[in-house]
This record gives C-alpha cells, structure tokens and sequence, in this order.
C-alpha cells in the first residue's frame, strides 16, 4: 500500500527524462522542484486548494454538529415515532449516492445556488453514518451522568453540552475524518455544479491539468499536483489518529 505512495512521491521530484528510465528507481538520483513550480504557474492551484480546504472544513464541522445533535435526540429523547424516523435516516445509507444527485441538481438548481460554495457544502452538511455513530454511542452514556447533571440544574441541552459533547471526542474525531477526507475527495458532486475556474476544487482541477496537456502528458508535474492534493487528508488523519484508534478500541464505558 504504501509503494504507489512513495513512487508518486519521488517521480515528482524527479526529471521528467528520467520518471521512464530503465531499469526504474525508487530513489531519484537528481532531484528537483521543477515539477511543482511548473504546476502553480500552470493552473491556479492555490485557489482550488482554497476552495477544497474551505469545503471540506466547513462540510466536517456541519457534519459533526447535525450529526452529534441528531444521535443525541434518538439516544435519549424518546418521542412518537422516533424509531421509524431513525429506520428512515438508516435506509438512505443503502442508497448508492450516484442515485441522489440529479435530483439534488435540480434542488440546488431551484434555489439558485449553482457554482456557489453553498451548493458543494450544504448536501455534506446531512448523513445516515454520522447519527448513527453518534446515537451508538449514546445509548452507552451511563444514565448516572445524565442524572447528576440534572440534580445539578442542567437541562436537557446543558447535558449534551456539558456532558455527553465533552465525552464523545473519539467519535466526533472519527466522523470528522471520514467527512474531511470524502469531502476532500469528492469529484462527481462539484464537477456536475460547478461551472466557473474560480469555484473549482482540486480533483476537478487535478482533471483539467491532466487534459490540458492534449496528445503529451508532463508526468512528472501531474504527480506533483497529485502529491498537493494527497497531503491535507494525510496530515489531518496523523491529528486525529489517536481519537479514531480510540473510538474503534472503545467498547463501551464504565460506570
């Protein structure tokens, strides 16, 4: 798994004479930043970088709060028909996504909000997989803890601020992961709405530079390019990666 990494890595400081030289080496004997250069005075990579950083930010904190308050409600707020409401949240995790985006289109076409941030946000900001996560987790909070925050005075939003919030860390980092890195990723979404240079994310940009060579492909700047985009989902999961372990280590709490 970790080959291919390595190998875009260090052809993209490498000539583009010698990406192809036989026999092939992991370690180039010359190295040179050419690549990278040439990418940024070849598209504007730094405004697709914004605009997917921007993205994915905004789209994992929408997330992680929807989601937190939602599984919050079916973990401990019991009201009439919640259980069906919830089934209907856990069906539209077996909808493939390519089935929503037309009408989605069409949705975002209506409140005029194509090639605008709001359309590559707000459709992020909802997900089956984040209340699910939330609500297992809840169920598991010890009904001790919940009542000595009401001998204390909390109400019922006092306590999933104060308590439950505070204690779900591992979860909320595991979600913000899963949403920062797919948000990261996404292609087919932003590419259907948007239609501008300036609201492009970077795998929609990361497309347009690869076709924008016509019969010859510059390997060595399209890894480089592929480098820039592969970074921020690493860094962000090596911030994480102590949480995520946790949630997935955590079985339950003790009381």
């Amino acid at each position: 798994m970790f080959v291919p990494f390595f190998m875009m890595l260090s052809l993209s400081v490498s000539s583009n004479s010698s990406i192809f030289s036989y026999p092939p080496s992991l370690i180039p004997k010359t190295w040179t930043f050419e690549n990278y250069f040439n990418v940024f005075s070849s598209i504007p990579i730094a405004k697709y970088f914004f605009n997917s950083l921007f993205v994915a930010v905004i789209t994992t904190i929408g997330q992680v709060l929807f989601s937190s308050f939602a599984g919050y409600a079916f973990a401990k707020l019991k009201f009439k028909g919640s259980d069906f409401v919830f089934l209907l949240i856990l069906i539209t995790m077996m909808i493939p996504p390519q089935v929503n985006i037309i009408p989605l289109f069409f949705l975002m076409r209506e409140f005029h909000l194509i090639d605008t941030y709001q359309a590559l946000i707000i459709p992020g900001f909802f997900g089956g997989f984040g209340v699910f996560m939330f609500r297992q987790f809840f169920l598991n909070l010890p009904k001790e803890l919940e009542e000595a925050s009401k001998i204390d005075g909390c109400n019922i939003l006092g306590t999933f601020l104060r308590i439950a919030l505070p204690l779900a860390i591992p979860t909320i980092a595991t979600l913000a992961i899963f949403t920062f890195i797919s948000s990261w990723n996404s292609f087919m979404w932003p590419l259907i709405v948007t239609n501008s240079d300036s609201m492009r994310t970077l795998p929609i940009g990361l497309a347009v530079f690869k076709g924008s060579f016509r019969e010859i492909t510059v390997w060595g700047d399209l890894l480089a390019c592929a480098v820039i985009c592969s970074m921020p989902t690493i860094f962000v999961f090596l911030i994480g990666k102590k949480y995520f372990i946790n949630d997935l280590l955590q079985g339950s709490l003790k009381e």
